[in-house]
């Protein structure tokens, strides 16, 4: 299993709209989450705007050109779009998972 873990930025004046839209994200994007083998998926986000996301894949490139095949997670991605700062191009093409230097089992 693959842990991968990534980071981003939203502008810390939007957070509360953005845990809103997390806190009841559609249905069929859950749904083609678990299809395309993203598991233990978590979001963690900081007062200054800093957005760590975790997941466990078998492999995290596929898992990206599944959901980037699906209708939905277009839609969900063009929703989003407007939270984070200094990214190009809708978030999950922007996903660089960061390096694991130490895991304890």
């Amino acid at each position: 299993m693959q842990r991968v873990c990534f980071q981003f930025r939203i502008d810390p004046a939007s957070a509360e709209e953005y845990k809103a839209r997390h806190a009841a994200v559609w249905p069929d994007m859950l749904a083609a989450l678990s299809e395309t083998g993203w598991t233990n998926y978590s979001l963690f986000l900081a007062p200054d705007g800093m957005l760590i996301g975790y997941l466990e894949c078998e492999d995290f490139e596929r898992c990206l050109e599944l959901m980037a095949a699906t209708e939905v997670n277009a839609r969900w991605q063009a929703s989003m779009g407007e939270f984070f700062v200094g990214l190009e191009g809708a978030p999950d093409e922007g996903v660089r998972p960061l390096e694991e230097v130490f895991h304890l089992e």
